[in-house]
């Protein structure tokens, strides 16, 4: 695909591969945002009933598109990560064959959101955290994707694992995860946030019990609000907050306090609270049909052609990058020598206009289709001079 720089309102001469960190808004979707302001005012005697419901309908529609999902209705709309892995925490003790003693597999160097969740239901289940170390390794995603397959046993619980690492960019291979956890009766928990929207996602080929994106990093939308999508699973779970808009006739406005025992159906019961979010909404609408339009395999291919140049020039100067096929192209981990301070050096791209992030022992450079070679050509250049 071509440049889509001209999509966007990015300023002249910043040079932002920092998408994992934020996504910028196209021009798009900021006029969704403003169309959206004006209805919410000026037009809100047009509101109705409907309003409060069929946008985010639409939402789920595209989410489930963008996923390779055929039940939008197993989509469920959150305010973080973090609220749709408390969900799962406050369901998992009802999980069939659930026994105390069992355990929960994490990866090290999580996201926080990922991990604190677990430490409360496990103290209070009878549960084990099992954590499975980062490799030292020069083909580290290869070996980590081995002994995660070897930690998943018959006392295994529950599997919390991203697609891609959201601070060195390795793939992990979440099929054949997938089909291991469910030989141990397993749920696999997926933080899709650092993958979904820029790489591509296979629901029938992975088969997630959950999985979770924040809406704001390459779903390219609004922060404070996510989707979530809950397999069958969780059909009859507990949500974590009894919110009116999740029970039957609730788009009777005028019987409302005819109270209702029954839930919505699938995974309606999981939406936040006022999850109608009349700004919000239009504005995640309109970024998920412009990610759709480029498709995630052409971001991929985009990003690819992008860095191809720029790898082996910083693996010369004693920069580490995962090989192929173990490395994302939108967003790639380039890990520093032991020794080298990695703030520093992030500050003085930062001084020289070019926006990446520190994160571990490494810079996490997460190009979008917006960027140009001339952002790469400032990044490596930077780099050279130290």
């Amino acid at each position: 695909m071509d440049c889509q720089k001209h999509r966007f309102n990015l300023p002249a001469g910043v040079h932002y591969l920092n998408c994992a960190s934020r996504g910028p808004f196209s021009r798009a979707v900021e006029a969704a945002g403003i169309e959206a302001i004006g209805n919410t005012t000026s037009q809100i005697h047009h509101l109705t009933a409907t309003d409060f419901f069929e946008p985010a309908w639409e939402v789920r529609r595209l989410f489930a598109n963008l996923i390779q999902a055929s039940d939008p209705e197993r989509v469920a709309l959150v305010p973080s990560v973090s609220y749709a892995m408390s969900i799962v925490a406050r369901n998992l003790p009802h999980k069939a064959g659930f026994a105390r003693g069992q355990k929960i597999i994490l990866l090290e160097g999580e996201f926080p959101s990922d991990v604190y969740a677990w430490e409360r239901v496990a103290a209070e289940q009878g549960l084990t955290l099992q954590t499975v170390p980062m490799p030292l390794h020069h083909e580290t995603g290869k070996v980590w994707n081995k002994t995660i397959l070897t930690a998943i046993d018959s006392q295994t619980a529950m599997i919390v694992c991203p697609h891609v690492h959201w601070m060195y960019g390795f793939i992990f291979d979440l099929p054949a995860i997938s089909v291991r956890a469910k030989e141990v009766g397993a749920w696999l928990i997926v933080d899709g946030t650092q993958s979904v929207g820029a790489f591509p996602f296979d629901f029938g080929k992975i088969q997630p019990d959950v999985l979770v994106c924040a809406g704001y990093k390459w779903l390219m939308g609004p922060y404070s609000l996510g989707l979530a999508y809950f397999n069958e699973t969780f059909d009859d779970g507990i949500p974590l907050e009894e919110t009116w808009m999740a029970r039957q006739e609730s788009h009777h406005f005028h019987t409302l306090t005819d109270y209702q025992a029954t839930y919505r159906p699938k995974a309606y019961r999981y939406n936040v609270g006022e999850h109608s979010h009349f700004i919000q909404l239009p504005i995640l609408k309109a970024a998920l049909e412009q990610v759709l339009a480029w498709g995630p395999e052409n971001i991929q291919a985009y990003c690819r052609e992008l860095l191809k140049d720029a790898i082996p020039v910083l693996q010369h100067a004693g920069y580490h990058l995962e090989p192929e096929p173990y490395r994302a192209h939108h967003l790639v981990g380039v890990r520093l020598p032991v020794g080298q301070d990695v703030a520093g050096i992030q500050k003085m791209l930062s001084d020289n206009r070019v926006l990446v992030s520190a994160r571990g022992q490494g810079l996490r450079v997460s190009p979008q289709v917006y960027n140009t070679p001339e952002d790469v050509e400032a990044l490596v250049d930077a780099l050279a001079k130290g």
